[in-house]
């Protein structure tokens, strides 16, 4: 079983930045990729970024696309994103997940981080 924790979230005004962490654990942990979502009140959730646990490889929502960072440190276990230019839309709940291999789904899930942006 792998436990994703997330942190780093908190009460921020627009325009200001956030680094969220995720640390994985549990059993010996191997991720083909992991990403970001995010659900702000009353709406459904939604995808923010990915990377691939390998090679790096990035990919975002245009939500986030130059204004967001996701990456990792293999050595921790721990997944980032760093978000910049926040706005107010950007308040939701962040979750981490994890896709265990390329034929999964993103299979584990933390228990997410608030993120508030006043204006």
């Amino acid at each position: 079983q792998v436990q994703l924790v997330e942190s780093g979230g908190g009460l921020v005004q627009a325009g200001g930045s956030l680094r969220l962490s995720c640390a994985a654990s549990g059993r010996t942990f191997r991720s083909y990729a992991m990403g970001w979502f995010r659900q702000a009140p009353g709406k459904e959730r939604e995808f923010v970024a990915t990377i691939s646990w390998s090679g790096g490889n990035t990919y975002y929502a245009d939500s986030g696309e130059g204004r967001f960072t996701i990456s990792r440190d293999s050595a921790k276990n721990t997944v980032y994103l760093q978000m910049n230019s926040l706005k107010p839309e950007d308040t939701a709940v962040y979750y981490c997940a994890d896709r265990p291999d390329r034929e999964s789904a993103y299979d584990y899930w933390g228990q997410g981080t608030q993120v508030t942006v006043s204006s």
